[in-house]
């Protein structure tokens, strides 16, 4: 692990932790605004909030977890605790979005009407406003770390803005305007919008499981840094995938046959050095092989399915 890894890790944490704390207060703000109002969408909101507190509690376990350095059972480190933890919080959101469609459902065959508007909408623009600043100190911390379990409580509570919006909108068309289903209708909204966002929170956390490479365009960047440095001749089997804020890209490097192993060396040493620099967050691994030589055993080379550097397979 690079230090500026180990220095990557306490913010992680710290955004956890942030988010702990701002589910807490959310809960008892909108715990007494569900019961002063009687609002559907509130109450759909004072559920999310619960089910957040939860999530919330998973990611700091997941990103401390994740934080663990390698041991004798993980040599590559706890990182795809991160991707676990995403995938309880997706669960979750899926379960609220189950629950609030179903109370909304209910709620269309209610007559008593919702009240307190005031409040509610106070209540919420409170939310509002400090979920904002919780997704700008995630968002901060994410461009530091590339930690997905964060990126998917930012998910979370970028519909909870949606959410609490939709309950000024819900408390407005029902009290003020007189539109008495608005409210559970917008509590199916709401429900949907879970839905897409569990949906969407999932996709990371599941390529992360499953190592998924990286996009083409960063792999062909990495790899033009290392064909800069002089004395490569080819490079085949280039492999990379995530894990938390940990990433690991490994590659095949050939150099000229008649070197001796204290230049071949060298000239490992020379490209590690130029990789850590541009790339600090990846652990680089490099298998070295005399120039044309390509191994037949691996499997992915055999079926052709890698693209091309220097005319080998990477």
């Amino acid at each position: 692990m690079t230090d500026e890894q180990r220095r990557a890790i306490p913010f992680a944490v710290r955004a956890a932790l942030a988010s702990v704390g701002m589910a807490c207060f959310l809960l008892l703000l909108k715990g007494y605004a569900a019961w002063a109002t009687g609002s559907v969408a509130m109450l759909g909101s004072l559920a999310d909030t619960g089910l957040d507190l939860l999530a919330s509690l998973v990611t700091l376990y997941g990103v401390k977890l994740a934080s663990e350095p390698a041991d004798h059972d993980h040599r590559f480190g706890h990182g795809k605790a991160e991707a676990l933890a995403a995938l309880f919080q997706v669960a979750l959101i899926t379960a609220s979005a189950v629950g609030i469609a179903w109370r909304a459902i209910l709620a269309f065959g209610e007559t008593t009407p919702t009240q307190g508007a005031d409040f509610g909408i106070g209540v919420s623009l409170v939310a509002i406003l400090a979920t904002i600043v919780l997704l700008a100190y995630q968002r901060r911390i994410i461009r530091q770390t590339g930690s997905v379990a964060i990126m998917a409580d930012n998910v979370h509570y970028q519909s909870d803005v949606l959410l609490n919006g939709s309950v000024i909108l819900a408390l407005v068309l029902d009290q003020y305007i007189g539109i008495r289903g608005a409210d559970p209708v917008m509590g199916i909204v709401i429900a949907l919008w879970l839905a897409w966002g569990a949906f969407q929170a999932s996709s990371n956390a599941i390529d992360q499981l499953m190592d998924k490479e990286w996009p083409e365009a960063e792999r062909a960047r990495f790899i033009e840094v290392a064909a800069r440095q002089p004395g490569i001749k080819g490079i085949h089997d280039f492999r990379t995938r995530r894990s938390g804020s940990h990433e690991f890209a490994q590659f095949h490097m050939e150099v000229g046959r008649d070197l001796t192993v204290y230049a071949a060396h060298d000239i490992v040493e020379g490209v590690e050095r130029a990789l850590r620099r541009a790339y600090p967050k990846v652990e680089v691994l490099i298998h070295l092989d005399p120039e044309g030589h390509v191994d037949t055993d691996n499997p992915l080379v055999e079926a052709d399915v890698t693209p091309h550097w220097f005319g080998k397979r990477l």
